[in-house]
């Protein structure tokens, strides 16, 4: 069995993964790696952050701001390409969204693959849309799994059709004056500050920021997450259930 620094005890294949999963540099996780993380939901993931304690229980994830579009779609995981977007008045200067060929330029400079972040900036954000269809397909061209926005999206259908996740506030029937305002710049949804190149993992639940200082322990950690559930799963089940059982199993997880 694999034990890290946290006491976690994991399978064998484990070891070859938290070799695979230590960074040489920021932003540049072996893709296995990252497939490794995808296996977890976001619930089980974050009881894992927060069983390694690399930060406050009430940090790392959206609140709020956005909701998962196609609930049937596995987990993504992805490095954030960030930028601002509005949608309610037309731009001072330059084109409109599908004229932006600079932040296309922009996504391939941040790893895949690549979850887009926009903030939408305007006083009541999802006038507009900056995804449909359309920018779904040439994002996926460019390796790119997610979208996520507290403005709106549109073109659900042909969306959903693609397999492309979508995190969004709300829907819009039209595209409006959206454009991007900026890219490449620290945003923030839902009280979630992220920068570009920010490994963010979601789901039906929502979208959370992975830590990066805890990346080599986080599989083993979830796995554990897991385990134990089941565990508790099966007592529920059992017959001869009691409260005694449950407070022994709570105490022998604890300390196990």
């Amino acid at each position: 069995m694999y034990h890290n620094r946290y006491g976690l005890r994991s399978p064998p294949y484990f070891a070859a993964i938290v070799l695979a999963c230590s960074p040489m540099y920021q932003n540049a996780l072996p893709k296995k790696c990252l497939e490794e993380l995808r296996r977890f939901d976001t619930c089980t993931l974050a009881n894992a952050i927060e069983r390694l304690d690399v930060r406050p229980r009430n940090e790392g994830f959206i609140v709020g701001a956005v909701r998962c579009q196609y609930s049937d779609l596995p987990p993504v995981i992805g490095y954030a390409a960030t930028g601002r977007i509005r949608s309610s008045m037309p731009p001072v200067t330059g084109g409109w969204y599908y004229e932006q060929i600079d932040f296309l330029r922009y996504l391939e400079t941040v790893p895949g693959p690549r979850i887009v972040v926009l903030q939408d900036s305007d006083p009541f954000p999802g006038t507009g849309a900056m995804f449909g269809e359309v920018h779904a397909r040439i994002c996926r061209a460019l390796e790119c799994v997610a979208y996520v926005t507290n403005g709106a999206v549109r073109d659900i259908p042909g969306i959903q059709a693609l397999r492309f996740q979508l995190f969004a506030g709300s829907l819009s029937v039209s595209h409006a004056y959206v454009h991007v305002v900026e890219f490449g710049q620290p945003i923030e949804i839902g009280g979630l500050r992220i920068s570009s190149g920010d490994l963010l993992h979601g789901d039906v639940h929502g979208v959370h920021k992975i830590p990066l200082e805890a990346i080599t322990d986080l599989p083993a950690a979830a796995e554990q997450v897991r385990q134990q559930e089941q565990e508790l799963f099966r007592l529920c089940y059992d017959k001869e259930f009691s409260i005694e059982k449950l407070a022994a199993k709570f105490e022998e997880q604890r300390h196990g």
